[in-house]
């Protein structure tokens, strides 16, 4: 007998669908204002994301966490549907890396507001992974 707690939940990039789960508890999205929790039974809502961590409980308890990068989330009728350009799993990502693409994006020229936007969002891309890749490689991610 399916979980009257759970609902579904999928997770969509350009190349894959990353999870397709009919077993969500609870989800936390990286909304462009803020996270916003969704469960069973939320209020249909549009959401755009910003940059962030995704978190996934399932309804064994388990839980799931994806960096994503942007897109839009919508649920509906206890669906969650989550567009996105990346949903990597934390073990993907590399702090070095991150924190060398950080230290390039900081010394950039603003050369109008438009570059400020891009150097901005680089910087945060940067900024959260390194973060979700240390925390994943400390063991208190998962």
């Amino acid at each position: 007998m399916a979980n009257p707690k759970a609902f579904s939940v999928s997770v969509v990039t350009p190349e894959e669908a990353v999870i397709e789960r009919d077993d969500a508890s609870m989800v936390i999205v990286p909304a462009h204002d803020g996270e916003i929790g969704v469960m069973r039974g939320h209020a249909p809502i549009l959401l755009r994301l910003g940059i962030g961590a995704l978190r996934v409980e399932l309804a064994d308890g388990k839980k799931q966490t994806y960096y994503v990068d942007g897109g839009f989330a919508q649920m509906v009728d206890n669906r969650l549907t989550v567009l996105t350009e990346q949903a990597k799993d934390p073990a993907e990502l590399d702090a070095a890396a991150a924190k060398e693409a950080w230290e390039q994006i900081r010394n950039e020229p603003i050369a109008d507001e438009r570059a400020a936007r891009r150097r901005h969002d680089a910087m945060q891309r940067a900024q959260v992974q390194r973060r979700m890749a240390r925390a994943q490689s400390s063991g208190s991610i998962g």
